[in-house]
């Protein structure tokens, strides 16, 4: 179904836009972590560097038939620094997501009956808690001078759900099953 209403298309492409920078401002943290001799870190940033890129696709999805050049406004954290500093700016990107930008889109999206901004913005707003959260503990880690602790982690090529641990049998926000899951294993 095509998108009706300019606000919803506008908060789709801000949205798309940030998290395409967070896609590749993990990355570009990972690699810093990498080299700080941190590879949970830098593993955990790739993950969720991947569940980014989910939501991206999402929103990127939702657009297809709004075509031509448009400027596209999104909050961005800039910071390229030790791991320490890093991760502290994705806790604090993700928590504005998850606090302020998500949940104003999401109600937007459904006073205005978009369905399938709805849903991307709905799957983004989920990963996004867990994200912030799982950013906390490789924080935490980082400030003693070690790596964090973890395990397998799974991303939903979906919704971006992240995982870490045993994989759930199937996705909790989307429903997608375990098989379809991407792993960046220990």
């Amino acid at each position: 179904m095509p998108l009706n209403n300019i606000m919803t298309e506008k908060f789709l492409r801000s949205a798309y836009g940030g998290e395409s920078m967070a896609h590749m401002r993990y990355l570009i943290w990972g690699e810093i972590a990498e080299k700080e001799n941190l590879p949970n870190i830098a593993r955990l940033f790739r993950a969720i560097a991947y569940a980014e890129w989910a939501h991206a696709n999402n929103q990127f999805r939702e657009l297809k038939d709004k075509k031509g050049s448009f400027s596209v406004s999104a909050g961005a954290v800039f910071v390229v620094g030790k791991t320490v500093e890093n991760l502290q700016g994705a806790i604090d990107g993700e928590l504005h997501e998850a606090q302020q930008l998500y949940p104003v889109y999401l109600q937007t999206a459904r006073f205005q009956n978009e369905k399938g901004a709805e849903r991307a913005f709905h799957f983004a707003l989920e990963a996004e808690k867990i994200h912030a959260r799982l950013f906390q503990e490789a924080k935490t880690a980082a400030e003693q001078g070690k790596d964090m602790e973890l395990g397998t982690v799974y991303v939903c090529p979906i919704c971006g759900h992240t995982h870490v641990g045993t994989i759930p049998g199937k996705c909790p926000v989307c429903g997608v099953t375990e098989d379809k899951y991407k792993t960046f294993p220990a």
